[in-house]
């Protein structure tokens, strides 16, 4: 069973101080890897007696678990991060029933869920601690201003956080992004995605058409947005039905003005062009891609004979 749905089983049994109990050893996370019993005591307010009791419970339920060393703590689990900030969302009127899972990746989890209107929403937990703190300082830009070594989840809401601004940015621009609708620590609510990723379609109906969608699209984005997504390949190109585009997994996107800008977007499209000349045999250039972007020339981006 997922940290998720470990999470939603588990919410719908908490009390009220079962969550002041999980906001205080949230809180004090921030100073200790594991809380000791007496901080937990002194951010919550509870008696000792009270956290006693609900502290088992709580670990019983996969949201906390114990440790036993120089002295004795207790630390939330994946789940229970998940539900506290399940909790956040249900308490704004974000969500009020949660659905099934969309997609499972490398650094996150995606659900379905029902906004208070009826509308159906996606819901992505950032999982930064799925790759190793070496590969992630590597690859992951908003690690390196940090004088110390964040831990997995403070990566994580860092991670959500940039990757909604980046969306509250390029949405109104117009680009092919889910619309933002609100992130609380390590979860990102957008509106619904509907399709597949590009990689699973053996074949395109036209995929010269979808090839130019993806580059005016990158194109707006650098232009409008002075925004490079940064990781941008087949895997996070979503097809939907109407066989438009849509751009996701935002959170490394970084600005025009970056110096390693150049690398950068050039990167992005020729993971793009790669894949569309080897499975579709497009014939397209690299050097026109990147022309048609970066610049306001009319650059022709079918592929000459």
């Amino acid at each position: 069973m997922s940290a998720v749905n470990i999470a939603v089983r588990a919410f719908r049994k908490l009390e009220p101080e079962d969550i002041k109990l999980l906001q205080a050893m949230e809180e004090q996370m921030k100073n200790y890897e594991y809380a000791p019993k007496d901080a937990i005591q002194k951010q919550s307010e509870f008696a000792f007696s009270e956290i006693e009791y609900r502290l088992p419970l709580l670990i019983k339920n996969g949201l906390v678990q114990g440790w036993r060393g120089k002295y004795v703590g207790y630390g939330l689990t994946t789940a229970g991060h998940d539900a506290l900030a399940i909790n956040a969302l249900v308490k704004a009127d974000v969500i009020e029933a949660f659905g099934k899972p969309l997609g499972v990746g490398k650094e996150s989890d995606v659900y379905n869920a029902l906004a208070p209107d009826e509308k159906q929403v996606a819901l992505k937990f950032h999982r930064i601690g799925r790759t190793s703190f070496k590969k992630t300082k590597l690859k992951r830009n908003y690690t390196v201003t940090y004088s110390y070594t964040p831990d997995w989840h403070h990566q994580s809401r860092i991670s959500a956080k940039k990757e909604y601004l980046a969306l509250k940015l390029l949405y109104p621009k117009g680009v092919a992004v889910p619309e933002p609708i609100k992130q609380t620590r390590h979860v990102l609510v957008m509106s619904m995605i509907d399709g597949a990723e590009l990689y699973h379609y053996p074949e395109l109906p036209n995929a010269q058409a979808v090839y130019d969608e993806i580059l005016s699209n990158v194109k707006i984005a650098y232009q409008d947005a002075d925004m490079i997504h940064g990781d941008l390949s087949p895997y996070n190109i979503i097809l939907q039905p109407d066989m438009h585009i849509l751009i996701i997994d935002w959170p490394q996107a970084v600005s025009t003005k970056h110096p390693n800008a150049k690398e950068l977007i050039e990167r992005d499209l020729r993971n793009v062009l790669t894949f569309f000349q080897r499975k579709y045999g497009l014939k397209n250039r690299l050097e026109d891609a990147v022309t048609y972007v970066t610049t306001n020339t009319k650059t022709n981006l079918t592929a000459q004979d």
